[in-house]
């Protein structure tokens, strides 16, 4: 593999599209019902027909699985259930004679009480690591030392006996915060990070990251601004301004550029969320001393997908110097299936065809997580299956993400869809069987076979892939953007709306098209990419 592009001097992950698999739900290899790491080098032939460049994985690393891998026990080590380092090297050399790159998650604001650093951590307030967490005093009435919520409701602190004091957890009370400005655990996590790229990995997408560092004071924060959005956990109701985002991220992150620069081609993007993402996006990819890309959730969490708000996600980003990469996503396995969010059942599948031409027409890198390109919808999970720690505390106000984590459906008809021969960890749901790989895969209109084609469309057309984005209208439902590079112009337009729509054009050549789209006739749902060069 080569770290350019092969026609430029551009690096491979500057508009690359990226795939992202969640281990438990890809491919069960050994029958316990839950997927793992040989389940995925067993069809990695399937991700490289898609075309793209590479591969992310969620976490398999040792751990309790509170959080289901966020919750890192040793980040040396391969969960059993996931398989063995064995069968990560397997991964790896598999994925590389493939030609895809294999970038995996770092998690570093946080780990699992299980962890070796916080037993001995919280052994004493004297040892070594003492400080390599996040401990305070109480209060002197016994109540925590600041009034800091966890994302998934309650108190961001517990108390601990062993040393007489409270430690901070932003998540599950298991995933204790790691003290991110304590030198020597930076240096510890800069270790994890090579040992990963010494075996062969080729990036990272690093956790959570703007919960890296907290305010040393502990200083409260303010109550939320007024809103009308609906508040069902108890940290919607502050301004996170004191224990997240601290302006010392991007020193710590200046030393994982430092690291990652040591290896040819290697990939990092932040996972960044919250009130204030576009500035701390921009903050830790700025110039060429920070992270390659940033990815926030724009489109992840929206309740529906507008011209508007793909102008507002992709103007955060010009094409001007020093300004950072972003990388898109309309999916993920925190955020409910995109065509359940924001379309009609009726419309699912025309909606699904525009939505993956939109995604490959933008600027950035993109990620396509698995599933999104059969067009899975979002499953309701019965209460009684419910695997999602945050769901269930909070049920049923808070949308399951395990609606958004069942097994890959491979065969259509047969048991669990081929994932497993028992029980898969989360239920395949029946709907699912008339969207599985086997049925899309024979269809040469399917959804499957759309996407390789659009895959390939950007890797055919560098203005897709890199080229400059110019918003030229985003009213009502109508979207209309050019993509230009080395010469070539191609304009995009789209109708996100369920009536159909009249445009005009210049009579250029059609790149291409979905759902009937044409240069003066945009139906429900549809797109269209065409080039206007003369003589085209």
């Amino acid at each position: 593999m080569t770290d350019t592009d092969p026609d430029t001097t551009t690096p491979w992950w500057k508009g690359a599209t990226i795939y992202q698999i969640y281990p438990r739900s890809f491919a069960d290899s050994n029958g316990d019902g839950i997927g793992d790491l040989a389940g995925i080098t067993a069809h990695l032939d399937y991700v490289a027909e898609l075309g793209v460049d590479a591969i992310w994985l969620s976490p398999f690393f040792k751990s309790p699985m509170k959080d289901f891998g966020y919750d890192v026990a040793d980040y040396r080590d391969v969960d059993p259930i996931f398989g063995t380092l064995a069968d990560f090297d397997a991964l790896i050399k598999r994925a590389h004679e493939l030609n895809l790159r294999v970038t995996i998650d770092q998690v570093y604001s946080h780990t699992s009480d299980q962890h070796a650093w916080f037993a001995e951590s919280r052994s004493s307030k004297d040892n070594p690591k003492a400080d390599w967490y996040v401990w305070a005093d109480a209060k002197p009435d016994g109540s925590p030392p600041s009034n800091w919520q966890s994302v998934f409701g309650g108190p961001a602190w517990t108390w601990d006996a062993r040393r007489g004091q409270y430690y901070l957890h932003n998540f599950l009370s298991s995933q204790p915060q790691l003290n991110g400005h304590n030198l020597e655990l930076q240096e510890a996590l800069l270790d994890v990070g090579r040992f990963w790229l010494d075996r062969g990995v080729d990036g990272f997408r690093i956790d959570a990251l703007n919960f890296a560092m907290h305010d040393p004071a502990l200083r409260d924060n303010p109550p939320a601004r007024p809103s009308n959005k609906k508040r069902t956990r108890s940290f919607d109701f502050q301004q996170r301004l004191y224990n997240q985002s601290h302006p010392d991220i991007p020193v710590f992150i200046e030393r994982i550029r430092a690291l990652t620069d040591e290896y040819d081609g290697c990939f990092t993007v932040a996972e960044v969320g919250g009130d204030d993402a576009e500035r701390e996006m921009k903050l830790f990819t700025a110039g060429d001393t920070h992270l390659n890309s940033a990815y926030g959730f724009n489109f992840l969490y929206a309740d529906v997908l507008t011209p508007r708000l793909v102008r507002e996600a992709v103007e955060q980003w010009p094409d001007i110097p020093g300004v950072g990469w972003p990388s898109w996503a309309f999916e993920n396995h925190d955020a409910p299936r995109a065509v359940s969010r924001w379309v009609a059942p009726e419309y699912a599948d025309a909606f699904a065809r525009m939505k993956m031409l939109l995604l490959v027409a933008l600027r950035g890198t993109i990620i396509i997580y698995q599933g999104e390109e059969l067009g899975l919808t979002q499953v309701d999970i019965a209460f009684e299956d419910l695997q999602d720690p945050e769901a269930i505390a909070n049920w049923p106000l808070t949308l399951s993400r395990d609606g958004a984590r069942t097994p890959m459906p491979w065969q259509s008809g047969v048991l669990n869809g081929g994932f497993s021969e028992v029980q898969p960890w989360l239920p395949v749901a029946d709907e699912h069987h008339a969207l599985a790989v086997d049925k899309q895969n024979d269809d040469p209109l399917s959804l499957l076979n759309l996407t390789r084609a659009l895959i390939q469309l950007r890797k055919d057309h560098e203005a897709l892939r890199s080229g400059r984005l110019t918003i030229l209208q985003a009213d009502g439902d109508l979207l209309i953007f050019e993509r230009e590079a080395g010469g070539e112009k191609l304009v995009c337009a789209f109708n996100m709306g369920a009536s159909d729509l009249t445009w005009s054009a210049e009579e250029r050549a059609q790149i291409h098209a979905v759902n009937e789209a044409t240069s003066i006739n945009l139906p429900a749902y549809s797109g269209i990419v065409l080039s206007t060069n003369q003589g085209e």
